[in-house]
């Protein structure tokens, strides 16, 4: 199998500007005229910061871009009914001729947001593995009856279908049980907050599970959320990103591994890292204030990006 490289990007911290979504659609315009491949959206119930809702987003993104695809990072599946959730992405590919990447996981350890959605923390596992199996038999059957433990499916069909078939299904979470539900249930496996060390066991764990269900992940369908700053002094990249780097995830060593700050010689090789680990597919989110980030997409985009679309 031929190994395609390709870096998309995820926005980084939003202002509450007066523009409105303005600073939203420069980076997607962006995005659209360079050779970022796509662009994705985290996917937040309540949070302190302002976070596009990723399925209205990437609809307003579908009308708005020709050639840039893009995605969830990830759609946390516990908060949706399936056949809904299923609806939704099957007609942003169908819209977009093709250019939507559905990626879901189980969300942040965070039962305040459960809560909200009236969704038991404890189920949020189950929920998920029974929600990616029904979406997929929607989006590859033209009707669907079926009887599990949280829904009850009666001769339901989507329409119209995913532009893709197979409609690649990824599955986000750094967890032995996202690996787990990617080995078993996904088309590919994109965590985040992971170093390149604990990434190449990783795939290796997520292959051991596919192999067990007599299923193949594809060798190409591996990744990892990376954070970044370019500037030709680390230490100011760093300094900027500092505000911005979310508190509490990871302990200080493994976000040192699992970021990269300085010169885009510094990204470039911190990139490289990952190849070696078995990744070949990368969402990059600049780490700076607002104001700056169109200036890191540039750099990204004519410094690191070349480097591995033209493999």
């Amino acid at each position: 199998m031929r190994i395609k490289y390709r870096i998309g990007v995820m926005p980084g911290p939003w202002p509450i500007s007066t523009d409105g979504p303005g600073l939203l659609w420069r980076f997607i315009d962006q995005c659209e005229r360079t050779g970022v491949d796509s662009v994705w959206f985290s996917d937040r119930l309540s949070s302190p910061l302002v976070v596009p809702e990723p399925i209205t987003t990437m609809a307003a993104v579908a009308a708005r871009t020709s050639r840039l695809k893009f995605g969830p990072s990830v759609l946390v599946m516990p908060f949706r009914a399936p056949v809904l959730a299923a609806r939704e992405l099957a007609m942003i590919d169908y819209l977009s001729g093709g250019r939507m990447l559905p990626a879901v996981g189980v969300g942040v350890e965070s039962e305040r947001e459960f809560n909200a959605v009236g969704v038991p923390f404890k189920e949020r596992g189950r929920r998920t593995d029974e929600a990616i199996r029904i979406m997929r038999m929607l989006w590859e059957q033209d009707e669907v009856t079926f009887a599990g433990e949280f829904w009850r499916l009666e001769r339901v069909s989507v329409l119209p279908a995913p532009v893709q078939k197979p409609f690649p299904l990824w599955i986000g979470g750094n967890s032995e049980a996202a690996m787990r539900r990617a080995g078993r249930l996904g088309d590919g496996w994109i965590p985040s907050f992971i170093t390149p060390a604990q990434l190449e066991v990783g795939v290796a764990k997520t292959q051991e599970y596919a192999r067990q269900a007599a299923r193949e992940v594809p060798a190409d369908h591996f990744g990892a959320l990376v954070y970044f700053g370019i500037a030709e002094d680390p230490r100011a990249a760093r300094a900027a990103a500092e505000p911005f780097i979310p508190k509490g995830r990871v302990d200080d060593a493994t976000l040192a591994a699992c970021t990269a700050f300085g010169p885009p010689e510094v990204v470039t090789a911190k990139l490289e890292e990952y190849v070696g680990a078995g990744a070949s597919k990368f969402v990059l989110r600049p780490m700076c204030p607002p104001e700056l980030m169109l200036d890191q997409l540039k750099r990204l985009a004519e410094d690191v990006i070349p480097t591995f679309h033209s493999r």
